[in-house]
């Protein structure tokens, strides 16, 4: 979800950049969660908030943004293949 998300941000950026761009972007949210201040919990108690910033930090959670970044590096690789097969 973050590399497609990053994709759709900057589409035109070389892909190596989107893969470091999306999963620099999900270690950041993910280590963010270690800090604990009134203000930042009181965005995370948003719905919003708690989707964007998420509440406690996981190790599992980095693992799982180490395999589905390249995860969605493949299957957008194989949806661009697809997609230029295909005649206009």
């Amino acid at each position: 979800m973050v590399f497609a998300l990053v994709s759709a941000v900057f589409p035109k950026s070389i892909l190596r950049q989107r893969v470091v761009f999306a999963l620099v972007l999900a270690y950041l949210v993910e280590i963010s969660q270690l800090y604990q201040s009134g203000w930042v919990n009181e965005i995370r108690a948003t719905e919003l908030g708690g989707l964007l910033l998420g509440h406690n930090f996981a190790w599992s959670d980095i693992i799982c943004y180490s395999l589905g970044v390249p995860l969605g590096v493949y299957l957008y690789s194989k949806i661009v293949a697809k997609q230029q097969q295909q005649p206009a």
